[in-house]
């Protein structure tokens, strides 16, 4: 299996290349070549699996540089029943007939992200004890990839992390789950901005090839493709919880901020998982409901990304959202440059024309919503009343949308994206009570914390890089 970048750079690279490296050295993202497809027998064959085996199926088909054996132990010994709460990994529930709620959110740092850097974190470590390398990781975070990755690279061998976070923009939850570690390895960068800023330093800096050869700098953002072909497995394990036979077909709705989670879901739709719909839920920062309304895609600056009560998606610029388009432009490299290279750089937007919405309504399976606030403690409210099943905010975007967009005889799973527990102020609002806090987290806010404060500069980001590297 090879990958190529989505601007078309000539030069086709192996996993393990790609995993260490992460944008390409024109800008765009990886992708495979050719999205492997699964036969019925296949199907068939996997419905049952326990999580890590399906993992290992999944992954394998992608990863062919990493020797069988040694693969399927990283996923055995990343997918197991004591890190993730369950033997299901990310069992399913359903909430009523034909809508489900399926719970990514039970690793370490409570949220999604773990499901695919708990794996990253074996991945990086096998591969870079292979070849006696080190890493430096540079990431981008608007609340929970950042915990994710930290607690997933704490003490791993050859490896740093500098991540950054929009100064002041997490839930107090959130920050002190990254900054109270102590850990040598963990950097912690508060940007004065927004996420958009911090996620613009990423890019400036992977884009500078000298000072990230130099440097040995990768990333674990979702623009990371090992990050998202772990993503994967759930869309499979969710279907095989909600269907008894693999004719049926389901829809999902995915809160959606920076478009890796769906993209995950449309790579297993082009695989051949019998996904019907798939629907993005935003915020209020709504630029990618925005694009499947009406064919623009406009990011927004700093002064017009909303602070909201769901802060993991208050995102303007989804960086994932370039391997879609690749894809719905019949993977023209040059059409991609000339919309994500040049387009938005000089406008700030792009358009597509109605053919090509209509192909990613109708072929692609692709759908959207926005909810806003007032949703949020309405659908809080709701949930917790009929069900008492308490969600966060961002699983309660997920869920008004998903009702919207129901249709007779197919069902809906809501991939539920973080515990209630990181959002609590906004649950108090919504329900006058508490969430429920895990034990080991009591009194985490008041942990010591270890946070740099810089401006959103790439040059004193890399800086500040150099200056702990030597």
């Amino acid at each position: 299996m090879h990958y190529l970048s989505t601007r078309g750079h000539p030069e086709r690279k192996r996993f393990c290349e790609i995993l260490l490296e992460g944008l390409a050295p024109d800008g765009g993202l990886y992708l495979p070549e050719r999205y492997p497809r699964i036969d019925a027998a296949t199907l068939a064959r996997w419905r049952g699996l326990a999580y890590h085996d399906l993992a290992y199926e999944i992954l394998a088909l992608y990863i062919d540089d990493i020797p069988a054996e040694d693969l399927r132990a990283l996923c055995a010994r990343t997918y197991t029943e004591a890190v993730f709460g369950t033997p299901e990994i990310v069992p399913l529930k359903a909430l009523e007939p034909g809508l489900y709620l399926q719970a990514l959110s039970n690793g370490p740092t409570l949220a999604f992200k773990d499901m695919a850097m708990q794996l990253l974190g074996q991945l990086f470590e096998y591969e870079l004890e292979r070849r006696g390398e080190e890493l430096n990781i540079l990431g981008a975070t608007s609340g929970d990839t950042g915990s994710a990755a930290e607690h997933a690279m704490r003490g791993k061998k050859g490896v740093r992390v500098f991540m950054t976070s929009p100064h002041g923009r997490m839930s107090p939850f959130q920050q002190a789950q990254m900054f109270s570690l102590q850990d040598e390895n963990i950097h912690n960068l508060a940007i004065e901005g927004v996420f958009d800023d911090c996620q613009d330093i990423v890019k400036a800096v992977s884009n500078d090839l000298e000072f990230k050869r130099r440097w040995r700098i990768g990333t674990v953002n979702s623009i990371n493709w090992a990050r998202l072909v772990a993503q994967v497995v759930y869309y499979f394990a969710g279907y095989f919880q909600a269907t008894r036979h693999n004719d049926e077909r389901v829809s999902f709705t995915v809160p959606s901020g920076n478009f890796g989670n769906i993209c995950a879901g449309h790579v297993a739709r082009m695989m051949g998982l019998p996904i019907d719909r798939l629907v993005a839920a935003t915020n209020e920062n709504d630029v990618l409901d925005e694009f499947f309304r009406t064919g623009v895609y406009r990011v927004r600056g700093s002064a017009d990304t909303f602070e909201t009560s769901s802060p993991s998606m208050d995102i303007s610029k989804a960086s994932n959202f370039e391997r879609f388009v690749f894809d719905l432009v019949d993977r023209d490299a040059a059409r991609v440059r000339a919309l994500f290279g040049d387009a938005l750089v000089t406008e700030g937007r792009f358009a597509l024309d109605e053919a090509l919405m209509r192909r990613a309504r109708e072929e692609f399976g692709f759908a959207s919503g926005r909810s806003t606030h007032a949703d949020r403690l309405a659908t809080i409210r709701a949930t917790w009343d009929a069900h008492r099943r308490m969600v966060d905010t961002h699983t309660a975007d997920g869920l008004k949308v998903a009702r919207e967009q129901l249709q007779p005889g197919v069902p809906m799973i809501v991939l539920e994206t973080a515990l209630p527990i990181k959002f609590a102020a906004t649950i108090v609002e919504a329900l006058g009570r508490e969430p429920e806090r895990p034990p080991k987290f009591a009194g985490i806010e008041l942990l010591p914390k270890r946070v740099t404060v810089l401006p959103a500069e790439a040059g004193k980001v890399k800086d500040y890089i150099a200056a702990h590297c030597g």
